[in-house]
């Protein structure tokens, strides 16, 4: 089958018979990798009842129809299970993680951008927004203010990540 060099979608070929098979299942193909949304990216057996239109990335060890398809998008069409290779640079919004997963080529990995901050080798090194620190102020009490403010700046860059504890 001839097949779109990025996203692999079949071409109908000039005299195929059945054109709209070949057409439907690249309809369906840009269903699931256009703004892309899986369930999960842990489940290594297929879910029981699924839903047309459900996609999960399929974890390590899968079982049942998805065996020997880890790593690929799973997604249940009305016609069944369809199987789609994913390629370097492809983004997927999973659900039960509520961030987005990003494919190197070889894994997915959360994506560095989440809700509690931004990751970096897996650490957090930039969290939410800390409360203000109070600026010091006065004379006579200089340096023990000083070294307030310079412990408030030191707990909120630890608590950013952007240094260690």
């Amino acid at each position: 089958m001839v097949q779109t060099d990025r996203l692999g979608l079949p071409l109908i070929a000039a005299g195929q018979a059945k054109k709209e098979v070949t057409h439907n299942e690249g309809l369906m193909t840009l269903d699931l990798v256009v703004q892309a949304s899986a369930e999960s990216a842990d489940l290594a057996v297929p879910p029981a009842a699924p839903s047309a239109g459900q996609c999960w990335i399929v974890g390590s060890g899968a079982s049942g129809a998805w065996t020997g398809q880890e790593g690929v998008l799973a997604g249940w069409t009305s016609a069944g299970w369809l199987f789609l290779t994913p390629r370097a640079g492809w983004r997927i919004w999973v659900q039960d993680r509520q961030n987005l997963f990003v494919f190197d080529g070889v894994d997915w990995s959360d994506d560095p951008v989440r809700a509690d901050g931004y990751y970096q080798a897996g650490v957090r090194v930039l969290g939410v927004q800390q409360p203000a620190i109070a600026t010091p102020s006065g004379g006579a009490v200089q340096d023990s203010e000083a070294r307030v403010a310079l412990a408030a700046i030191l707990g909120v860059l630890r608590a950013h990540g952007l240094i260690a504890s």
